[in-house]
């Protein structure tokens, strides 16, 4: 047993390590040291300070801090270390910014066409990777929310919701989603001359769409109509969440993952729900 103590501990440990530390491929790295021109020890224009507060002003940290330093000092270095020990949403988070930054440099440098082929194309494949990270890749749910424009309520709503997942904290706009969710949907039973009323819930605002659909006989599928039942049971858990896992009141955050899986699936929902609105206004 005291021979085993140290081997647990040390694979705990590693374990810690694996899901702190960013999920950076080694292509990505390379084509980011390119684009930031990382082999002089720079990071594109930036000096100590204003580097040191792009990273604080995004996430709150110090790159200056000595356990960054430990590959050397220069910024790349710096940058480098960053990389390895801080979790995706993170890294994620400050490369948006740098990537931000750079037509800006390149300009200083006289001008976009003076920039290599390959670092604009490292440049592009960058914004996927940032992407990735923040658990936006392929991100079409968030389209779904960006096209329903409604009023600019909707837009204001949909931008609070999409800014969060840009953020790569999902937690944060779980209420703003569930807010966008009841005005959509009593927005569609409005269309359709359903009757709602303040004080009922999403799920039950939902069932009434549902039940309607199901007259039209717009819904084919025996699976696709059990499918939209079964999300009334779905959208009465979400109310859950707002209440007791969301900044609606003080409470504590759901985590990250969850949250996630909670947006792709409703805003699944929503693009299928968009799709059956737009065929309907076609007929």
């Amino acid at each position: 047993m005291i021979q085993l103590m140290p081997r647990f501990e040390a694979a705990a440990l590693a374990l810690q390590t694996q899901l702190t530390m960013s999920s950076l491929q080694f292509q990505e790295k390379t084509k980011l040291e390119k684009l930031f021109r990382m082999s002089t020890g720079f990071v594109l224009g930036f000096n100590n300070g204003t580097l040191q507060s792009l990273v604080a002003s995004s996430v709150g940290l110090n790159i200056l801090d000595e356990k960054y330093s430990e590959n050397g000092t220069s910024k790349a270095n710096r940058l480098r270390v960053f990389w390895r020990q801080e979790p995706d949403h993170v890294v994620g988070t400050v490369l948006r910014e740098l990537l931000a930054a750079v037509p800006k440099y390149w300009e200083q440098q006289g001008g976009e066409e003076e920039i290599p082929e390959d670092e604009k194309e490292a440049y592009i494949a960058s914004q996927q990777t940032y992407e990735r990270l923040l658990g936006v890749e392929g991100a079409e749910h968030l389209q779904e929310l960006k096209a329903v424009t409604y009023d600019d309520n909707f837009r204001l709503l949909a931008r609070q919701v999409v800014e969060s997942i840009e953020r790569g904290e999902p937690a944060t706009g779980l209420d703003r989603l569930h807010t966008f969710l009841i005005k959509y949907f009593r927005q569609l039973c409005s269309n359709r001359g359903i009757p709602t009323t303040r004080e009922e819930t999403l799920n039950a605002v939902f069932g009434k769409y549902v039940n309607v659909l199901e007259g039209t006989g717009r819904i084919t599928s025996d699976m696709s109509l059990k499918i939209l039942k079964f999300s009334v049971n779905l959208l009465s858990s979400f109310n859950a969440v707002r209440n007791n896992e969301s900044l609606a009141h003080d409470n504590s955050l759901l985590n990250r993952e969850e949250s996630f899986l909670i947006f792709r699936n409703i805003t699944a929902l929503i693009k299928f729900v968009e799709s059956i609105e737009e065929a309907a206004a076609t007929t």
